[in-house]
């Protein structure tokens, strides 16, 4: 063979052999990459060819599926009063993707989650078309209910938790929206997704794990734990050192009380009536570093996964003394998301124990087998339990004799704070209402904790804005839905 050809012959081998390994590149490395990426219209086709699985609640469904007409998508999402569970379930959009239980859970909704292989293999020797699994929620139909009633037209949210265990029982954001008015891919769909866009209500974000505020005079009682924890203060009942103009520490500014009888106040009345000096000034002898260690052990400065990510709260942790004290009463920079001051009720509940939040029950298969069964988990002890029992007491007197008599429930140990926190330029924004409560069982244990923020509420005036007045109620409906609702 003369050397034009040699080299000719040699060129086509090196071209066949990249071609061998281009092809055994994109079928054995690249293969999964590009069957799941988003622009393969085919994995969008394949995973509405079949019916969803359901999220379920109580042991009903929450969600189904529906035949789409004049689409390669044959089934679409539908959901049973979507803006009520929108909070829980996100959406599943033919065009716009998924979010929450809806996309974190797809591989079992869509049936094609690893654990379920078993099932589709049956399903193709017996001809069974393919099925998608089942989502049991922690959530509490009668609590979740009382909750969208009670918040109506007011924007704002509620998180209510068992703090036995840790199971969320209700999650609420308000205004909500309804995932069916865009699972499709129609022109309306497009429409109603643009309308939601463009609202300032922001009804796509889920207020009650996303969204944080400044907790006001609620955060009172994660200060209180602080106290005693560090031994600031033991007696609850005795009076404190605090003056009464009480000077933030290294300022000339005076830290303005909204009660009365705040000089030398006690810990427990300083809760009562919601004594900002009182709280600042034991901030400030707790110190910021053991403020940051309390604040974090309730869960601030992380994120929590329910299995939905919660945004995490903030206490911060290189603030000067003036803002340590101004951030014990709730202000300054610390924020906090309505599951997270769920959280520290639900600790000081639970005598000091504080369970890791979770609204995932269980998966099934589509024959109801159960795939995974979640356990309860201890997420940190943030304050002893004797500890925990004082912070209770105060929280039990805020509701009989304080600021939160409208959350009192007949023949039931309610425990309680109210918060209004201040917010905006020189504070010039309408305050957020926050109330934060949990209510016992005869046997002293709590089988629910709430936290309810009102980020507006139209047509109330400014000096009627307040925690006892339009977060307590709402609070209390939640508390006596879940007490009805176990007998």
């Amino acid at each position: 063979m003369n050397k034009p050809l040699r080299r000719i012959s040699l060129f086509c081998g090196l071209l066949v052999l990249a071609l061998l390994i281009r092809t055994n590149w994109l079928q054995y490395v690249q293969a999964e990459e590009l069957s799941t990426r988003k622009e393969n219209r085919r994995v969008q086709i394949a995973q509405y060819a079949t019916e969803r699985g359901n999220i379920i609640v109580g042991g009903q469904p929450i969600t189904g599926s529906a035949v789409t007409d004049g689409s390669d998508f044959k089934y679409k999402r539908t959901y049973l009063d979507g803006p009520l569970w929108a909070p829980v379930t996100g959406y599943a959009s033919q065009a716009f993707g998924s979010t929450q239980l809806e996309n974190i859970e797809d591989g079992i909704l869509t049936g094609n989650d690893d654990r379920l292989f078993f099932d589709r293999t049956i399903g193709m020797f017996t001809g069974e078309k393919k099925q998608g699994g089942n989502v049991v929620t922690t959530l509490n139909a009668a609590a979740q209910k009382a909750a969208f009633k009670e918040l109506g037209d007011k924007k704002g949210a509620v998180a209510a938790i068992d703090p036995r265990t840790g199971a969320i029982l209700a999650l609420v954001s308000t205004p909500s929206y309804n995932p069916s008015s865009f699972a499709g891919f129609s022109k309306d769909d497009g429409k109603a997704w643009r309308d939601l866009n463009d609202s300032e209500d922001k009804n796509l974000v889920n207020r009650a794990l996303r969204e944080t505020y400044p907790p006001g005079s609620t955060f009172k009682v994660v200060t209180a734990a602080a106290a005693l924890e560090h031994g600031v203060v033991n007696d609850i009942n005795a009076p404190t050192d605090t003056p009464d103009p009480y000077f933030l520490p290294g300022t000339k500014t005076e830290m303005v009380n909204h009660a009365s009888g705040c000089e030398k106040a006690s810990l427990n009345k300083a809760l009562e009536v919601s004594c900002n000096s009182v709280f600042a000034n034991m901030g400030d002898k707790v110190t910021r570093d053991k403020m940051v260690e309390t604040a974090e052990k309730f869960g601030f400065n992380s994120t929590i996964d329910t299995p939905v990510r919660a945004f995490a709260s903030v206490y911060d942790k290189k603030m000067g003394k003036d803002g340590n004290a101004q951030s014990s009463i709730g202000q300054f920079n610390t924020a906090a998301t309505p599951l997270q001051m769920a959280m520290v009720t639900a600790a000081i509940a639970n005598d000091g124990k504080l369970m890791k939040p979770y609204m995932v029950d269980q998966l099934t298969a589509p024959n109801l087998d159960v795939i995974e069964k979640h356990s309860p988990e201890e997420m940190s002890r943030p304050l002893s339990a004797a500890n925990a029992q004082k912070v209770q007491q105060m929280m039990v007197n805020v509701v009989e004799n304080g600021t939160g008599t409208p959350a009192k429930i007949k023949g039931v140990k309610v425990g309680g704070k109210t918060g209004t926190a201040q917010h905006g330029e020189k504070n010039a924004k309408r305050p957020y209402a926050w109330f934060i409560s949990y209510a016992e069982n005869p046997d002293g244990t709590s089988p629910v904790a709430v936290a309810v923020v009102v980020e507006d509420s139209q047509g109330t005036d400014r000096e009627d804005i307040t925690g006892g007045g339009l977060a307590a109620p709402v609070a209390k409906a939640v508390m006596e839905a879940v007490l009805g609702s176990k007998g």
